[in-house]
């Protein structure tokens, strides 16, 4: 094929792709795609209703089709799609099921005692037994509600811990140390429960008493203005269940707007519900600009000047953040993920969102506010994490109630690369993004590639970074880019995608290895590109893969989820990854092939 029928190609594809993604916008300027998760947040969406007395046989039946809908043929319930079963995921699901009065059947019932039943199961699952009475909250590893009370410059304090962390543990430490109970008429005996053998709680000694007083009011400090703590579910719904522990009720305006604030994370269908774990409006907008202008839409058309509006409108410049905690001299500035998160702002889509904005030539005041704020975020090594300063205390792994996945931030080549992208190109940073070059290069793993933190997963990674090497002017000989390229190469699929398993994340042998997807195969392409493989063979195959998978309306299907919030344990389909990442990758493509 000739580069003048390449181009043709690539024109009609970003075309529709485009157009696409324009009828997809919000009338506000605003684009979201659905954050798909797994089933326990619609089976803790119940949970809690329970406990709270605001239970309905509706939501009943529409949890109940949710849950069924999405049990797989061997009666278990995974994390990811095509995952295997999960023990946690499934126990929360069966007893969500059973407490709706719905059987879910002999199958998931004898995968959950083949695995060890309620005993094996991980701390959080094991709490809303304990809220349900099916579980003695005395056979719960502690977790000590007096962390709030010590120094955040000592040896250990809450701020050690991951913000999604630190918010979730000070909520459900209160809630443990109290021990509520809201029985249901369940029979969970069948697969390990413990009926009725919870103890109350021992009467407050003085320090356990300041402890819950002071971790009440640093809980209603950070409450966002959407009534979400951090725009995530866990944190919100233990802050929920530790006021309603605490003896509050509806007229506790906190509690109220908590409660009232779920209804717009609940995707209803009619038949079935289930709540969003959090919600990208900021990322995805970001997203959808770079997408677009590298589709060819101009930077003065009405939709994209409408995104900009809002992404400005969406900065944050509340200085009370936890990021402070660390740096309490640097000025507050930068973007959160959600519509909602005034206090917890992140690297990620502060630069991602800059990037945007450069593209649609706006917002040189933000952008330089976003940029200072990051810089500031720089860890001592010189990558950068996703909220915090050096948030590294790996041996928190090794505390008895750190058994869910992540609970620390520490910097990663993916957040790091992005900075870079953003950062390479601007005059007056040449020392930090030195630093920051010298650690991500560094980051480069022997076989060529960079491990993906909040993408699936080496592919991800690698698509970060080779792009910021080319921001920062790193030349395409350098050996970084050839032993990525190599390593690409190796891994791309005979149809010419590109796919990598969420297994890798403990499997080396899976690395760029799997189904493949349009996310993952951009990714791989946004990377060629970078490396100055334009014209490679390999370049070709994997935009033509991208090409021939198109939709007649200029979408792409996409089922696997190739996000990642906790590697194994918590990840992520993001709806429009299948549309925004294409665009980018085919559009800079195009780019070059044209100069």
């Amino acid at each position: 094929m000739t580069v003048v029928q390449e181009l043709t190609h690539l024109d009609r594809a970003l075309e529709r792709g485009a157009d696409r993604l324009l009828e997809l916008q919000h009338p506000d300027g605003w684009w979201k795609g659905e954050l798909e998760s797994n089933v326990t947040m619609t089976a803790q969406h119940l949970f809690w209703h329970h406990v709270l007395g605001l239970r309905t046989p509706e939501l009943d039946r529409k949890i109940a089709t949710e849950l069924l809908a999405r049990q797989r043929d061997d009666g278990t319930w995974a994390i990811w799609f095509e995952g295997p079963g999960d023990l946690d995921t499934s126990i929360e699901a069966y007893v969500a099921l059973k407490l709706a009065g719905v059987d879910p059947g002999p199958r998931a019932r004898d995968f959950i005692r083949g695995r060890g039943g309620i005993p094996r199961a991980r701390i959080f699952t094991k709490c809303f037994l304990a809220l349900l009475g099916q579980w003695p909250w005395q056979r719960i590893v502690p977790i000590p509600p007096e962390l709030v009370l010590l120094p955040s410059a000592g040896p250990l304090s809450v701020y050690d811990f991951a913000c999604w962390a630190r918010g979730t543990f000070v909520a459900l430490a209160i809630t443990a140390a109290l021990r509520p109970v809201r029985g249901a008429d369940l029979d969970l005996r069948e697969i390990g429960a413990r009926p009725g053998e919870s103890r109350p709680a021992p009467r407050p000694g003085a320090r356990r008493r300041e402890a819950i007083a002071v971790g009440e009011r640093w809980v209603r400090a950070r409450q966002e203005a959407d009534g979400s703590w951090g725009g995530i579910q866990p944190p919100w719904v233990w802050a929920i269940l530790m006021l309603a522990a605490l003896g509050h009720g509806f007229e506790d305006e906190t509690l109220r707007r908590a409660v009232e604030g779920w209804e717009g994370f609940t995707i209803d269908e009619g038949d079935r519900v289930r709540p969003e774990a959090c919600q990208s409006p900021v990322w995805d907008t970001a997203l959808a600009v770079l997408g677009l202008r590298a589709a060819g839409v101009g930077a003065d058309h009405p939709q994209l000047q409408a995104a900009g509006r809002w992404l400005l409108r969406e900065e944050v410049t509340d200085p009370r953040g936890d990021w402070a905690i660390r740096v309490p001299g640097l000025a507050a500035g930068g973007w959160a993920f959600e519509f909602e998160n005034d206090l917890y702002p992140d690297v990620d889509d502060t630069v991602v969102v800059a990037l945007a904005l450069r593209e649609l030539g706006i917002g040189d005041a933000a952008v330089g506010r976003g940029l200072d704020w990051t810089v500031g975020m720089q860890s001592r090594g010189g990558g950068w994490g996703g909220f915090d300063v050096d948030n590294d205390a790996m041996w928190l792994y090794r505390i008895p109630f750190c058994d869910f996945g992540k609970v620390t931030d520490e910097p990663t080549a993916d957040v790091t690369a992005h900075a870079l992208e953003a950062l390479g190109p601007e005059e007056g940073y040449e020392g930090v993004v030195r630093r920051g070059l010298d650690w991500l290069l560094g980051e480069q793993e022997e076989d060529g590639s960079w491990f993906g933190r909040w993408g699936v997963n080496h592919v991800y990674g690698t698509g970060a970074a080779l792009p910021a090497l080319e921001a920062c002017g790193v030349p395409p000989d350098h050996p970084a880019y050839r032993a990525a390229v190599r390593w690409l190469d190796s891994v791309q699929q005979p149809g010419g995608g590109f796919g990598e398993d969420i297994r890798s994340y403990s499997d080396s042998a899976w690395r760029g290895r799997g189904a493949a997807t349009p996310s993952q195969t951009a990714w791989a392409l946004l990377a060629y590109v970078a490396a100055g493989e334009s014209e490679s063979l390999s370049t070709r195959r994997a935009a033509h893969y991208l090409s021939r998978i198109q939709r007649r309306d200029g979408d792409w299907d996409e089922q696997h989820f190739t996000g990642t919030g906790f590697p194994l344990d918590f990840m992520i389909r993001y709806h429009l990854y299948r549309l925004t990442f294409p665009l980018l990758a085919l559009g800079r493509l195009r780019e070059r092939l044209n100069a």
